[in-house]
């Protein structure tokens, strides 16, 4: 008996595969072949090695979590191949190599970071989940929609000249009664109607979707998980509901760190001897979460230290008094910690909102695994 494992490290692609084979024992990647992107060829692939590696070995294959999602991970387990999906956030890898990318190269790391376990496994998700993730991706594209519109009225209001009441706020009810009661002569008139008739149609629509969002918030696997999230001061219902879909089961991870790894949201380091240079936060994790964490970090630029809101109050509502103390002492140290590193520090505010997302997640990983000491 053999009893080869053999990490096979698949970097794909729209267009292309790229695959190798690593193996402990030789400590070497070999059988380097581009093929067309079709599961069937990675299991012929597979085939193959087996003459080369015997019929006993075992085979697991990886790829980095990607535009491809979860399609190619359930072929490959379907016909009995073991496949793993890599977080690229967590996978340990050489300056060099993350300079010098060439599918080859990623293929080999990817066959690397399997055969010595340096890497986080991304949560795949159920079909349901699945399902929830795509209609509220389908909402953010609407609501990408509902901005861009927006941004066409205001210019073309400001190419001819009609200019609303200087400092006030733009779309609230005397906003939109001012755009209506515009009256540009010729073809400009049935312009802006048209532009109104899209907002209006955008607006209902996301209504719509978010009360549909609700209504899957409160069914029964995710009712108290997101009751316990949004006692944060800037989470509501669909951020913490696309969180608890995207994230799965936040015990995965061991620590707080590990999950904001994953996320995306710590920066990276580059040390030599007593110095440190701190690097920007990796483009790779799970960039929905991230940006709407980061997005959430808002609200803690507003309102005095320890307030709470009648909305908050709501939300928190119903929960047991150890998850609204231990939100209440979040919410206060972020604020606090947003006005001492914009106020006192002088620090960007970006760099700030990085760093408050970063640790409300840690916050959020506590809560949803009740390690809250």
């Amino acid at each position: 008996m053999n009893n080869t494992t053999v990490y096979v490290g698949m970097d794909v692609h729209k267009n292309s595969f790229s695959l190798c084979c690593y193996t402990v024992r030789d400590d070497a990647c070999s059988h380097y072949v581009k093929i067309d992107p079709d599961y069937r060829l990675v299991l012929e692939y597979i085939e193959s090695m087996r003459e080369i590696y015997g019929d006993d070995s075992k085979f697991i294959c990886g790829y980095e979590a990607g535009c491809l999602g979860y399609t190619l991970y359930h072929q490959m387990n379907d016909h009995g191949v073991e496949c793993i999906i890599l977080a690229p956030s967590t996978m340990a890898k050489s300056p060099v190599q993350k300079k010098k990318k060439t599918g080859r190269r990623d293929s080999e790391v990817i066959a690397r970071c399997l055969a010595h376990h340096s890497y986080h496994k991304v949560h795949v998700p159920t079909s349901e989940e699945e399902q929830i993730k795509e209609f509220i991706r389908m909402r953010d594209d609407h609501k990408l929609a509902l901005k861009k519109i927006k941004q066409q009225i205001l210019a073309f209001c400001l190419r001819h000249g009609f200019i609303y009441n200087a400092g006030a706020s733009h779309w609230t009810a005397a906003h939109l009664s001012w755009l209506r009661s515009l009256e540009p002569e010729g073809l400009y008139k049935e312009t802006l109607s048209e532009y109104l008739l899209t907002y209006d149609k955008l607006t209902d629509t996301l209504e719509r979707l978010d009360r549909r969002i609700e209504e899957l918030a409160d069914q029964d696997a995710y009712r108290e998980s997101v009751r316990k999230l949004c006692c944060f001061l800037s989470i509501k219902t669909q951020t913490a509901l696309a969180v608890i879909v995207k994230v799965g089961d936040f015990k995965q991870f061991e620590k707080a760190q590990q999950f904001a790894s994953y996320i995306g949201l710590v920066p990276g380091k580059d040390s030599s001897g007593d110095g440190i240079n701190r690097l920007p936060i990796t483009k790779a994790g799970n960039t929905h979460v991230k940006r709407l964490l980061v997005e959430a970090t808002q609200s803690y630029g507003r309102g005095s230290i320890g307030f709470k809101s009648k909305a908050l109050k709501a939300r928190q509502e119903g929960n047991p008094p150890e998850v609204i103390a231990y939100a209440d002492k979040a919410n206060e140290r972020l604020r606090r910690r947003y006005y001492r590193m914009t106020l006192k520090c002088g620090k960007k505010v970006n760099v700030v909102k990085t760093s408050i997302a970063r640790e409300l997640a840690c916050f959020m990983w506590g809560m949803m695994t009740e390690e809250t000491a």
